[in-house]
């Protein structure tokens, strides 16, 4: 049994999770519950059902058929028979008559039935293909939906570090108007933006409820939190190969909405070669047993055994023309379909431009951390004053939190790319593969 390689990528996501709660979930976990219990994804399964069962319907045209038929009567005959003298004698006659057939049917050549079980086939392959479709847009909303529920904890993160520093600066400028350095201003400036910062704080904290609400209705069930990202652990690997034409050659091969759409390519051909059979003649193979008794009015008192073989050849002579030209519009009008085939080539590059801003984002991350680190070293040491260097280093941090904010939404960005390289049928690229490293051990 293969696995898809975003699942695989999922499933390493899990392995490397750590719950924060009594119950916290990872973003395989959001997309198994998703694939249970997404209320469009079960339609999308119910409809494939029944799109599949158009095959075994349509086979069954070509296979033999067996009819029987049984009929019993009641009959009052009245009949005149001239005599010896030329005079009508009439005589009525009550009598029960009964016939029984038994017929087998073999189609040997029937053009209309074979094109119509090869349209079948053709929408079964579309039926199939956009539900591996569907299941792959279900894994792109459930990853947008997760990576926004985990952005708004750290938009969370970000405007608590800003009001601790706030909160800082209001008691820094307080004391220095105490000491007569500072100036009422100052004091009234800080308060300012420490009740702003306590404004976005509510708005983050309701943010973070939409979010999981818009999670929750995808997997429905309650979610009470998220698996934490470690970026420490986080790798960026280029994705292989690291060519956009190569990826658009996959794309082209294997993508599922190209699929679909060649399939309804091929069912509108068949729906051509359906209307065009109506000029063309039937042959079957017919064995037929029947017995009949009673059922001659000349000698009521009768009874007749048939037993007959042979072929039956059937020619339409007047047939409706209207139904070839409306096939004809329909395979026209789903080949224009296969444009499509040209976003490929965005998607394709969606992927390679993430991971620059990604690296771009790390490095500055990796810089304010150092920066950090200094400031914190120096205040433990006494070598700053210790007013001004808690300052900076409440900005440091919060530069920290500022670049992890903006690299999730290029995070998240860069797994619903790569996904979408995946619905090619593609091997999933180091993006999937760097947020799997980015879960915390359990």
């Amino acid at each position: 049994m293969t696995r898809s390689p975003f699942k695989l990528s999922l499933l390493a996501l899990a392995l490397l999770s750590c719950a924060t709660s009594s119950w916290s979930m990872d973003l395989l976990q959001a997309y198994e519950a998703a694939k249970a219990n997404d209320a469009s994804i079960r339609a999308s399964r119910a409809a494939a059902d029944m799109g599949r069962e158009r095959l075994p319907q349509a086979r069954s045209q070509l296979l033999p058929s067996l009819t029987a038929s049984v009929g019993t009567n009641r009959n009052q005959l009245s009949s005149g028979v001239p005599n010896s003298l030329g005079q009508i004698q009439s005589s009525d006659t009550d009598y029960p008559s009964s016939n029984r057939t038994v017929s087998l049917r073999q189609p040997l050549f029937r053009a209309y039935q074979m094109a119509q079980y090869r349209q079948a086939q053709a929408q079964v392959d579309d039926t199939e293909a956009s539900l591996a479709q569907e299941e792959q847009d279900l894994a792109v909303r459930v990853s947008g939906a997760y990576f926004e529920a985990m952005l708004t904890h750290e938009q969370l993160a970000l405007v608590l570090a800003q009001r601790a520093s706030y909160s800082t600066q209001l008691a820094a400028a307080k004391q220095a108007l105490v000491g007569g350095s500072g100036t009422r201003t100052d004091v009234d400036e800080a308060q300012a933006r420490l009740d702003m910062t306590v404004a976005s704080e509510i708005e983050a904290r309701q943010s973070i409820d939409y979010t999981l609400r818009q999670l929750q209705t995808l997997v429905n069930q309650p979610i009470n939190g998220l698996s934490r990202l470690d970026l420490s652990r986080f790798t960026l690997a280029d994705p292989q190969p690291n060519q956009v034409e190569s990826w658009i050659e996959k794309l082209e091969l294997n993508n599922r909405h190209l699929q679909s759409l060649k399939a309804q390519v091929e069912a509108a051909r068949k729906e051509v070669d359906k209307a065009q059979s109506g000029h063309t003649p039937t042959l079957d193979a017919v064995v037929q047993w029947s017995r009949s008794q009673s059922e001659n009015v000349l000698n009521v008192q009768s009874s007749y055994t048939n037993k007959a073989i042979g072929l039956q050849l059937t020619q339409g002579v007047v047939d409706a023309l209207a139904r070839l030209d409306f096939a004809c519009c329909v395979h026209v009008k789903t080949g224009l379909r296969l444009i499509d085939v040209g976003s490929g080539a965005r998607a394709a590059r969606e992927p390679l431009l993430c991971g620059g801003q990604l690296r771009a984002v790390g490095r500055a991350l990796g810089q304010n951390q150092g920066q950090l680190f200094m400031r914190q070293h120096g205040l433990e040491i006494g070598a700053a004053h210790p007013y001004r260097e808690i300052l900076l280093v409440l900005r440091e941090r919060g530069l920290c939190v500022v670049d992890l904010r903006l690299g999730l939404p290029v995070l998240g960005h860069l797994v619903s790319a790569e996904q979408g390289l995946a619905q090619g049928n593609c091997s999933v690229a180091a993006g999937v593969a760097g947020v799997a490293a980015l879960n915390l051990p359990k």
